[in-house]
């Protein structure tokens, strides 16, 4: 059987779906990725990628929304917007990508299309051809949710490729541990981690003589500076641990470091989770997860689009703590270590995690899905 996986054309969002992609992939099936820009780097996971939209550019889309809907941006910027924002910037996203994806779905015919949240295209693709869709979340955001409000900025695409209104998903893979996110609708899945295959430098490899702290930043480029590595930065120095800038800015890159501050280009975050401490982020949700998975203690900085929200449920749920970039310290470095209860919590997330069925689990019902829909 055929399998059709379709992303909005970035790296966090693709990612959490290779795990699955493998999973059919290994359980026969073949599988095939639509997406676009930076996230055809997942061809690099073994998986088959189509580009979608070819010499796509994230920045003139995200330009024009911040012109035409400067209060709703300034709050998704923010992190105080509902998902409004989202719909109005990856509707765009969306149009530009259906005529592609619609495309490759007649040409390649699969039988079943999975899509994540914020690539409705998908769902208008299996409209199209009459298959079911499957929605895979890859955020600690309810799914349904942000679908509809992406589904609603579609008018172009739907004239374009007239189905009627989008048919709800034939089941959501919902990927959220209950006690951060909540009870939700769906089939759970295990959020696995995959962090391009990549091997862990050899020093990092080595017993660490104390606590090593991780501190990583957006793969998306933001407007205005970014300050959290320079925070770090500053409040590091007498903190006993030891603490790996992953790709720093420009200007983190500048600043002189205490001898127990050390950076280093780009790192598998599952891998290099593994062998550390805690961790110090941007609150996407990949690292979110990723963190929640590897049982360890995060500090969560607030900032835009879901991050705020992100970094609120864990500080909730005690498994980390939620700051504004400003609000980094020592003392809030030395408690992110020092502070059982995180790291208790942080375990018992983790475990919760790893008892929610793995994505190769998910294959049997899938195949049964298309089976019972053909």
């Amino acid at each position: 059987m055929r399998v059709l996986i379709v992303s909005a054309p970035m790296l966090g969002h693709v990612f959490p779906l290779v795990p699955l992609g493998r999973a059919l992939a290994e359980a026969g099936h073949e599988v095939l990725v639509a997406t676009a820009a930076e996230a055809l780097r997942v061809r690099e996971s073994g998986l088959a990628v189509h580009d979608a939209l070819p010499g796509y550019r994230f920045g003139p889309i995200a330009a024009r929304m911040l012109l035409r809907h400067p209060l709703l941006s300034r709050a998704q910027l923010a992190g105080t917007t509902d998902p409004r924002g989202v719909g109005i910037l990856f509707g765009a996203v969306n149009d530009r990508m259906a005529d592609g994806v619609v495309a490759v779905a007649r040409r390649w015919r699969p039988d079943l299309v999975v899509y994540e949240p914020l690539a409705v295209a998908g769902a208008l693709a299996a409209a199209g051809i009459g298959v079911p869709a499957v929605l895979h979340e890859t955020t600690l955001f309810g799914g349904p949710s942000l679908v509809a409000a992406t589904a609603s900025r579609l008018g172009d695409a739907l004239r374009r490729h007239p189905v009627g209104d989008l048919p709800p998903p034939a089941a959501v893979l919902t990927i959220a541990p209950a006690s951060v996110a909540g009870t939700r609708d769906g089939w759970p899945m295990r959020a696995v981690p995959y962090g391009a295959d990549q091997p862990l430098p050899g020093w990092l490899t080595e017993q660490p003589s104390r606590a090593r702290v991780l501190v990583s930043r957006s793969t998306v480029p933001q407007p205005g500076p970014d300050r959290l590595m320079r925070r770090v930065i500053d409040a590091a120095g007498p903190v006993d641990a030891d603490f790996v800038l992953i790709r720093p800015d420009r200007r983190a890159a500048a600043r002189r470091y205490p001898p127990n501050v050390r950076a280093t280009d780009w790192l598998p975050l599952p891998a290099a989770l593994a062998v550390s401490t805690a961790i110090v982020h941007h609150g996407g949700a990949g690292s979110t997860l990723a963190a929640l998975h590897a049982g360890v203690p995060q500090l969560v900085v607030r900032g835009a689009g879901d991050r705020r929200h992100n970094a609120e449920l864990v500080a909730v749920r005690g498994a980390g703590l939620a700051v504004d970039d400003r609000e980094i310290s020592t003392a809030v470095l030395d408690r992110l270590l020092d502070d059982p209860a995180l790291a208790r919590a942080a375990q018992q997330v983790s475990a919760e995690v790893a008892a929610m069925p793995a994505p190769a689990d998910l294959v049997p019902r899938l195949t049964e899905l298309i089976l019972s829909q053909r």
